[in-house]
């Protein structure tokens, strides 16, 4: 009769030193900086700097590009392609864009652009850090690996 009990008080988490598994903090695009945008430019919200450092879940769109960089790829809130010989050093990239990281053992790797919402979840950063190509990213997800393996989103129809 102890084997039911501790599979309940197990699946409960009900253990002592058996501390649960932390689930990813659901963030979206819009938890990013405060609004209305004050007079001292883009600030981050408070949810924003307490997930940073964690593990979070985000749902967002892959931003289509001419020259895809190893190792990473864009996120944004909207679908959006980036012509970068047209732009230049300029983009139409939203401020809330995400830069996502692939690991270590994977930074060789070109992802292809997947169209849709993707769920991806990561350890969350934030903060300027400027890549080899000399682009500043403010935020970044490092995803861990087989995340884009994952199946697209389920995200809700936008109100239009």
């Amino acid at each position: 009769m102890r084997l039911p009990f501790l599979l309940l008080a197990a699946a409960l988490n009900l253990l002592p030193g058996v501390a649960p598994a932390a689930a990813p903090v659901e963030l979206s695009f819009s938890d990013f900086f405060a609004q209305p945008i004050g007079p001292r430019g883009l600030e981050p919200t408070e949810k924003l700097k307490a997930a940073v450092g964690h593990e979070v879940r985000l749902i967002g769109f892959m931003v289509q590009r001419e020259q895809p960089q190893a190792g990473q790829f864009f996120l944004t809130p909207r679908p959006v392609s980036m012509a970068e010989h047209a732009d230049g050093e300029a983009d139409d990239l939203p401020a809330a864009t995400v830069t996502v990281l692939l690991p270590e053992a994977q930074r060789e790797r070109f992802v292809a652009h997947q169209g849709g919402p993707l769920a991806l979840t990561g350890r969350l950063e934030y903060g300027p850090t400027e890549d080899e190509t000399g682009r500043v990213s403010w935020i970044r997800l490092h995803v861990a690996p087989g995340a884009l393996a994952a199946k697209p989103a389920t995200a809700a129809p936008h109100p239009h």
